[in-house]
This record gives structure tokens, sequence and C-alpha cells, in this order.
């Protein structure tokens, strides 16, 4: 009888114990019950602690804290299964079911592939690449859907999860449906059940001792009496106090919500007393959440929103958030408070500061977050020939791609010479234009190596939880990359496909291959399509489109064949298509209709796929995010008819 000793006691080992059991019993389903014991003593069964409680060096860890290492020397009776820190137990547990045949492809019971057999003995040693490996709270998320995101990261060699915001607004996005109301009726939930949901992923993120990221936009107007749970459409009217109002950025002469809404609205960072009512918020909350790991202290969100008056206007907002940071530091540290506090590099602070430093970087991390930067390819020509621009309070143009925002990155590491981290948008709007996914897999792949290679440790994403459409290639690639940069694009594609799809797995490669040549991303995105005046009229691109149907007809054929499989995720992952094949003839028709010029029926065809794909939404919610991909869309919808000059100029 097998046996699982807990040699350390730590919630997230007592996790990893339960895990092991689980799947050894999955694998070997007449292998006997599995005991479980904390033992600290125990010489044989598996023992799961702590490489430190095993004598084993841990030298290569500069923070063990935050860098994992996974040992494993196991036999097929048992063996040493261990971390430098909690985490990594667990993290070290899934990659021993990883060696054993096991995979997790995407969340929930569906996306687990679980070979029946016996165990084969493992000796592995590994510290991940990058330090930071995880994903951040967007698109429209529901409960069941984020508990099983958190429940995935691991399982996959993650080791973050960030939850935006103090209220996470996007669970109103998810159950108001605005997006298929035709299909679906409302389900509002209030702002009290929000915060219990977001204490529930708390939770979650604590059990399986996950570095928890906490916050982002908020700190610009909560200190202040305004509320940041706000949804657009609501009335403004009093959402600013008025005694307060002398603290909001002023911008064209006013002291008002910028946009209408309080995540786009900074504050008079030149003003002491807001400064200071801004520090104590921020120490407050790291008092009263002792979980959060690392706090998110971000500026508002949105571009050139800067406060204008004169006092502001003497420095600019990276100095002045420096300033702010450097109080926030010397609060915690009265307050005996060890918080770790990331601040971001975005939009208007992409330019580093001119005077001011952090006067102790051990406690910051730079949250590099280049949204501005093309999705249509990795790092083009050019790294180190940009021409820096001075900023411009409220007048700036930003880095169009990652050579010029490595750039400006260089002028921050002139001073700041702390921890780094990527805040990426792969699974943002981007993902929506990628039909098939293998494309952004590949880029990810690239991206991620380019990071580690320019200083730095990793990538948190900041997209929806439901990114696994057609599949889950390009999160997995996302998650494998940053585990192990040694791998190429190629390992992790037939790794991915063989066990979604089986033995004919180059088969459905190719098939899905081909859907992203009939329908590019370049053209989809228009994500190079500036020069165009961001218009679709082109003739040539219709009649391409009109082969989409023909490529999802051939594909049926090869879902037909594979329909049943002994292994669930693999009838999952076929079925999967027959959904992606609907989409791809609907969302050909309408990109068609708008190539051709014919914009209201671009719209008809546009609505008619939102529709279409909204009945079946439940079905297949759990990897498609429907609210997303159509609230994305109309985006690319709603652009102009093109004129005479627009045409002549394409």
């Amino acid at each position: 009888m097998l046996t699982i000793n807990k040699i350390t006691s730590a919630s997230p080992v007592d996790y990893a114990a339960e895990e092991l059991k689980k799947y050894l019993r999955m694998m070997m389903p007449e292998c006997g019950d599995i005991k479980v014991a904390y033992n600290p003593l125990a010489a044989d069964g598996f023992r799961l602690g702590l490489m430190q409680d095993f004598g084993l060096d841990v030298s290569d860890a500069e923070e063990p804290e935050l860098d994992d290492i996974l040992y494993i020397d196991c036999d097929e009776k048992g063996g040493i299964i261990a971390g430098d820190n909690p985490r990594s137990v667990l993290l070290a547990v899934y990659e021993y079911l990883r060696q054993n045949g096991c995979r997790w492809l995407f969340p929930g019971v569906d996306g687990e592939y679980i070979p029946m057999q016996d165990t084969k003995p493992v000796k592995y040693r590994h510290k991940p690449s990058c330090r930071y490996r995880g994903q951040c709270n967007e698109g429209a998320e529901f409960q069941p859907d984020m508990i099983e995101a958190i429940e995935f990261t691991p399982k996959v060699g993650m080791n973050v999860f960030m939850l935006e915001f103090f209220i996470p607004g996007y669970y109103h996005t998810y159950y108001n449906h605005a997006k298929n109301i035709e299909n679906r009726n409302a389900e509002p939930v209030s702002d009290r059940q929000i915060l219990q949901w977001k204490r529930q992923c708390e939770s979650e993120i604590a059990k399986r001792g996950l570095q928890f990221h906490d916050i982002g936009h908020g700190f610009t107007c909560e200190p202040f009496g305004i509320r940041t749970a706000f949804q657009r459409g609501e009335s403004t009217e009093g959402l600013i106090p008025e005694e307060n109002r002398k603290y909001v950025a002023e911008i064209g002469g006013k002291r008002d919500l910028f946009n209408a809404h309080p995540l786009f609205t900074n504050f008079c960072m030149s003003n002491d007393t807001a400064r200071s009512m801004a520090a104590d918020y921020v120490v407050n909350y790291a008092k009263n959440h002792a979980n959060s790991d690392y706090l998110h202290v971000w500026l508002a969100d949105g571009t050139n929103n800067h406060c204008e008056c004169e006092a502001c206007q003497k420095k600019t907002p990276s100095d002045w958030y420096i300033i702010l940071l450097n109080e926030i530091d010397e609060k915690l540290e009265k307050e005996k408070l060890n918080t770790r506090i990331v601040f971001i590099c975005y939009v208007d602070t992409f330019w580093a500061p001119l005077e001011e430093t952090l006067k102790n970087p051990a406690r910051f991390t730079m949250l590099f977050a280049p949204i501005h930067r093309s999705y249509a390819y990795s790092m083009p020509d050019g790294r180190g020939k940009t021409k820096l621009e001075p900023y411009k309070r409220n007048k700036n143009v930003f880095p169009k791609n990652l050579a010029e925002s490595f750039d400006y990155f260089d002028e921050w590491k002139k001073t700041w010479k702390g921890a780094n981290v990527a805040y990426e948008y792969h699974f943002w709007r981007h993902m929506c234009y990628y039909v098939s996914g293998i494309g952004l897999a590949k880029l990810i792949n690239d991206d991620v190596k380019l990071y580690k290679e320019n200083d730095i440790n990793g990538v948190i994403e900041d997209g929806t939880q439901r990114a696994f459409f057609p599949n889950g290639l390009a999160f997995y690639t996302y998650a494998r990359t940053l585990f192990d940069t040694s791998l190429s694009f190629e390992q992790i594609v037939e790794d991915y496909y063989s066990t979604a799809y089986g033995e004919d797995w180059k088969k459905f490669y190719e098939y899905l291959a081909s859907l992203e040549e009939i329908l590019p991303f370049t053209f989809f995105s228009r994500d190079v399509a500036r020069t165009k005046k961001m218009v679709h009229y082109d003739p040539k691109m219709a009649e391409q489109l009109s082969a989409m149907r023909e490529a999802t007809a051939k594909g049926r054929e090869l879902i037909k064949e594979h329909y049943n499989s002994d292994y669930r995720v693999r009838t999952v992952s076929v079925r999967l298509l027959e959904h992606h094949a609907d989409f791809c003839d609907l969302i050909a028709d309408w990109m068609a209709a708008k190539a051709r010029g014919e914009i209201d029926t671009a719209m008809e065809l546009y609505n008619k796929a939102r529709i279409e794909t909204g009945k079946f939404e439940a079905e297949f919610e759990r990897c498609f995010d429907h609210s997303l991909y159509f609230g994305e869309y109309i985006w690319t919808q709603n652009q102009k008819s093109p004129s005479k000059e627009d045409i002549l100029t394409i």
C-alpha cells in the first residue's frame, strides 16, 4: 500500500498531499487506499516537504519565498517530492504527475488527461526560468470559472494570481449578459456578493500558496471617497465628495471625473495633503489585508489624464509617482509592514522620472506594461534606435512596438535596479483576432523568451480566464515557456495537440492553421492597418474569406471521424471545434462584408454572429468568453464606412 508522509506542516503541503493521492488513485484505480499522514521522521513512502528539511541545497534561489525550486527523487514506491517553499512542493507534485503522463489542458475536470498506468521513477530538479508566472482577472468572469482558473494555475506550473480592483466589476459583465441578452436574461449581482467572491478567491489562492497580487487601479480615487465600483451608465452625480474635489486632477481647467469614470481619474499629486491621504489609504489597506503578498499601487487607467495645475506641471507624473511611493514606503516602515509594492511603467509613466528615485528598492517591483505594442509580431528591428520623445503632459504619443517600449524601459533602468515583471495583454482583445490561436501561441513563446533576455523576470497576463477557444494551446504555451524558456514552440505544440487530439493531431493542427491563413490577425485586428486609416475595405480579402466555409467543411469531416474518445478531454476538445467551425463561418461572412465595404450588411452579419454564437454560450462558456469577443468586435464593427479617399489610399 502506498503512503504519503508530510514532512513539513503548511497548508499548500497539505493540499499537495491530497492532490497526489487523488491523481495516483485515478492513475492506478486498483492500487487501494493511500494513507496520508504528518510524519517528519518518515523514511519511506512518498515524502513531501521543504528541500531545506531534507538537507537539500537551495542556494540558487535568490529569495526562496519567491523563487521556486522543484525537486523529485522517486521510484515506483515513493520518494522525495520537495520544493524550497510550500508552494513549490505543490508545483513539484504536479510536475511529478506530468512526468508520469498527466496533462492539464484547460481548467476543470474536462481539461484533464490522466493516463491509467503504473508510475515510473522520476529524478528531477528544476528552477523555473521566470520568477513570476501568472494571470490577472479580466474579461467577463463568473465564480465557478474563477475557482477553476485558480485551481488550474499551479497545475501548469504557474505561481501568481492577481485580482484587480477593490470590487472586480468584471463579474457584472458576465452576469448582466449584455452582449447576449437575446438568449440569456440578466442575472444582476451586488457589489457585496462580488466582494464575498473575491475573498473566496483569495482563500483558494492562499490554500495553494500562490503569490497573491492585489488591486492595481483604484488608489487614485478611493482615498478621496470616490467609489471605484462603478458601472458605465450610472449617474456620476455626487460621486465626488465636494470637500475632496480639490484633490482631483485638474484637466482643461476643471476638477472632475476623467471620461466620466473614477478608474480613469488621477489625483493632484503635487498636493501634499492629497498624497498623504493616498499613502495612508494604501498603508491601512496593507495593514488590514496581510494576505496581499504584492500590493499593486497604480495610477489611473487611460492616457493623457494627468493634473494640469501649475504645481503638478513642475514635475513629470513619474517623478510625482516616485515621491508618492517613497512616502508609502516610509509609512509602511513605521507600521513594520513588509508588504511588497508593485509600481507600473504604463502609458504616461513609460517616461522615466527625471529627478526622483526610490529610496528602498527592496520593497518594490516594477510592472512593465507595454499596452500600446503591436501583437502582430514580437521584437521588430530597431532596438536601441528609438528617438525618445520628451514627456508632453496630456499630449503624448506612445511606443508602438516592443523595440520602442524596451528603449523607454532602458531609461528607467538607469536609476531602477530592482525586480521587474511584465504585464501583458495577449489574452485580452488581441486573442480575439487570432482565430486558431496558433499564431498567438507562437508570439507568446517568442515574447516570454524576449522578456527574460531583457531583464524582465516573468509575466502576469491581463486577460480572460477563458482563453481556451478553439483550444488552450496559447495559454499552455504561455505557462510552459515561463516554466522553461528552453522549450521550443514546436515541442509545446506536439505536447498539447497530441494530448488533445490523439494520433491524428497533425491533421487538427493543419486544419486550424489553415483558418488563420484565411482570416489573418493582421487583417482582422487592424493591428498593422494604421496606414489604412483603420478600415477593412479590401476586395481581395473578401475573395479570400470566401474559402472559409470550404475549410470548415473539411474540418467537420475530421471532427466527425474523432467525435468520441475513451478520454473525456479528447471528446471535449474535438467537439469544441464544432462550435468553433460555426463561429468561423459567421465571422468570415461578417468580415467579408466589411472587406467589400458593405457596412450595413456587415452590421447585420455581426449581430447574427453574436446572437447565433450566443445561443450555445452556456455549452462552452468555460472555454469561450462571449462577452469579451463580441464586446471587442463591436469596436471593430463600429468603424466608419470607407470614403473615396480611404479607398484610393488602400
